[in-house]
């Protein structure tokens, strides 16, 4: 029976990720591997200015929690994960969300 609800769960994730693909693939934006370490070089290099942005994406993110992430992507799925009380998978997915609508404004 938890199998079924883990099966449940991943294929609820992959649908609800389709159209953020569908739709970076249909403005001619797909974000490749060094395109997501680029954007977190610029991040790094401008988190005073980040930590507002990702802030107003994430209320939840303490002050501290902020100082603890420093611009690592890891570290911020890592916050929201428990900050939100949601699977990695799901903070993943957001991350990438909010990854590819600042690629877009870039």
């Amino acid at each position: 029976m938890r199998s079924l609800a883990i099966l449940a769960a991943c294929a609820g994730l992959a649908i609800g990720a389709l159209p953020v693909a569908a739709n970076a693939q249909a403005s001619g934006q797909t974000m490749t591997q060094n395109d997501v370490k680029t954007i977190w070089e610029k991040f790094k290099g401008s988190w005073n200015q980040t930590k507002g942005a990702v802030k107003e994406q994430w209320a939840k993110l303490t002050d501290d929690d902020l100082l603890a992430i420093e611009g690592r992507r890891d570290q911020l799925v890592g916050k929201i994960q428990t900050r939100y009380g949601i699977s990695k998978e799901e903070a993943e997915a957001q991350v990438s969300t909010w990854e590819q609508r600042r690629y877009r404004d870039m």
